[in-house]
């Protein structure tokens, strides 16, 4: 028997009990939560300063509150009485300002009385205990975030806009339709449960099937790898730009994400207007994958995509471009090839919504610790892989009123199926992530942030951003999530001698990358860093870039237009004499995988 420490008995027997103990909490650490709340709890208890505040706080509104609710009942009244033409000739009483606004309560319905006065003492509420679990002296930050991030979950559980008797928009349609609406709701939640149980996708993906609606430009897979097919797209033009786009998507995702509905797709849009485009789709892993690591994704998906290039366009430099953790392997790449002067088989870099710097992930950080991640291990161990239902209701969670209580509310209280479309559609065909490569991925990246310490190992030896000095394009957005903009922003501190464009654009983590030109209400703000001009902080960078309407794709096309050659014959489809003939029709076999 293995008597290593990580194979002693007593280490398996702990390693089991915490994957128990992990399906039976959501894969939520109890101990990660529990740390946070005696730490919160303990100090806010030997806080009198912050208790002091907090009861100041509470009478203020509850004065306010009952303030509110008076001229609120007034009003109403008022309005009942002339209704009835009892107080004809008579002033009435305007109905009070909400003492706090909030998106989720704008519909006119609910100003309403009593339901403005439900909404407002909920409102109230929510402020109180954000207010509550922040700035507490002494407690840890991350800890502090945990219980404010917990604070705001429960209470948007009891939200009135939840609830069908507290929600004025659900009672009127139950009036009108006489139940009727309930009766789908009903027929609705059954529905999605029994696809649920039965693993198979929401109501609605049907209509967007991998290769018939969506994923549709035309390629070939000219190679297929243990972690990868690699996708050659057909040219769309009589001529093209030398310089070949290699395209490298997470793997936490399906990768036709980039290959949506055709006026959808960036892949279509830079194959029309005159690149060769590759775009790696990845393999969703299972347990035979379970021991692949971050290099084994380096080495058969980023430089095997590479060679490919190599022998399919000899001689032409490549504009890589990674979205996601595609991005942040694609760093970890050509930090590699910039260590062995390997650096200038690019052209160029573009990395959209992705980290390179790990100080400040976010919201997504709160699921990352020491006991979350040991936790997180015990059940890729015995799976093999970190399931897809576990990173989409952490995903759920960090959005919770776009994602779940305002889509539960309409499909089950309203009656009403959200129509489907091509992002919400790729957003269900998740996909898992392997043991090893997931585990190293959060411990040397979120926890140690590695490599933006240059101290993350590839071949042995540590690589370092520092020195890389490629023309660079780098993306975030707004509202992201997943990747805040002001963490992707951090690549300027990394790659002092790089010239940076940084665009921030409107819209989250995926909807901020789809962003096809056309009529919208999209906006975006660029600027160029040049090579070795220094770094502005993110505030002063938001403050100063240019703001422009619409779409960010045309900028990004002129970008590498100015980077690229004249446009000339098309490459062959594969090499087949070289090793790389074409294997499959695009989309491949790899994302059908289920």
């Amino acid at each position: 028997m293995n008597t290593d420490a990580s194979g002693h008995p007593h280490t398996i027997l702990d390693a089991q009990a915490q994957a128990l103990l992990a399906r039976a909490s959501g894969s939520i650490s109890p101990q990660s939560v529990a740390l946070a709340w005696l730490d919160w709890a303990s100090h806010l208890a030997t806080s009198p300063g912050k208790l002091a505040a907090l009861s100041h706080l509470a009478v203020e509104q509850s004065t306010a509150l009952t303030r509110y609710a008076t001229q609120s009942a007034l009003a109403a009244g008022s309005a009942a009485l002339g209704r009835r033409g009892i107080a004809f000739g008579m002033s009435t009483t305007s109905q009070p300002e909400p003492l706090i606004n909030d998106r989720r309560f704008r519909d006119p319905e609910w100003q309403n009385y009593p339901f403005n006065i439900l909404h407002q003492a909920f409102l109230l509420n929510q402020h109180w205990w954000d207010t509550a679990t922040r700035d507490v002296r002494g407690v840890d930050p991350h800890h502090a975030d945990v219980i404010n991030f917990i604070a705001r979950q429960l209470s948007d559980l009891l939200s009135p806009a939840n609830q069908l008797l507290t929600n004025p928009l659900a009672l009127n349609v139950t009036a009108q339709e006489h139940g009727a609406n309930l009766v789908r709701g009903a027929q609705h939640f059954l529905e999605d449960i029994q696809r649920l149980q039965g693993g198979h996708l929401p109501v609605g993906t049907e209509k967007f099937q991998v290769g018939k609606d969506v994923a549709l430009t035309p390629g070939k897979v000219v190679l297929r790898t243990p972690v990868m097919e690699l996708i050659q797209y057909e040219p769309q033009t009589e001529k093209v730009h030398p310089e070949p786009v290699l395209i490298i998507p997470a793997w936490i995702m399906k990768y036709y994400i980039l290959d949506l509905s055709p006026h959808n797709s960036l892949v279509r849009y830079l194959v029309e207007n005159g690149y060769t485009v590759f775009c790696i789709s990845w393999k969703n892993p299972g347990d035979a994958e379970r021991d692949l690591g971050m290099e084994d994704y380096l080495e058969h998906g980023f430089t095997a995509a590479l060679d490919a290039i190599e022998a399919i366009a000899p001689r032409r430099k490549v504009h890589a471009t990674g979205y996601c953790l595609g991005g942040t392997l694609l760093a970890i790449g050509v930090a590699a090839l910039n260590r062995e002067g390997k650096d200038d088989r690019l052209a160029s870099l573009t990395l959209l919504a992705a980290q390179t710097d790990f100080t400040e992930p976010g919201e997504i950080g709160l699921f990352i610790d020491e006991s979350q991640v040991s936790m997180l291990e015990a059940e890729m161990e015995l799976a093999g892989y970190l399931r897809a239902d576990q990173m989409a209701g952490a995903f759920q969670m960090l959005r919770s009123y776009d994602l779940l209580w305002s889509r539960m509310v309409q499909e089950y209280l309203m009656g009403e199926r959200q129509s489907m479309n091509d992002l919400m559609a790729w957003n269900a065909d998740s996909t898992r992530m392997p043991a090893r490569m997931h585990a190293q991925y959060l411990r040397r990246l979120y926890l140690k942030n590695e490599l933006a310490s240059s101290r993350y190992p590839v071949g042995g030896r540590p690589v370092s951003l520092a020195n890389v000095a490629l023309p660079t394009f780098c993306v975030g957005s707004v509202t992201d999530h997943v990747a805040p903009w002001r963490s992707v922003y951090r690549l300027h501190d990394l790659c002092p001698y790089a010239e940076i464009t940084f665009v921030l654009t409107t819209g989250g983590h995926n909807a901020g990358v789809v962003n096809p030109p056309g009529p919208s209400r999209r906006r975006y703000q660029v600027d160029t860093r040049p090579p070795n001009g220094g770094v502005r902080g993110p505030h002063a960078w938001q403050a100063e870039a240019p703001m422009h309407e619409g779409s960010w794709w045309p900028e990004w096309l002129g970008w590498l237009k100015s980077r690229s050659g004249t446009p000339v014959n098309p490459p062959s489809m594969g090499a087949a004499r070289k090793g790389y003939k074409p294997l499959a029709d695009a989309p491949g076999e790899y994302v059908h995988e289920r």
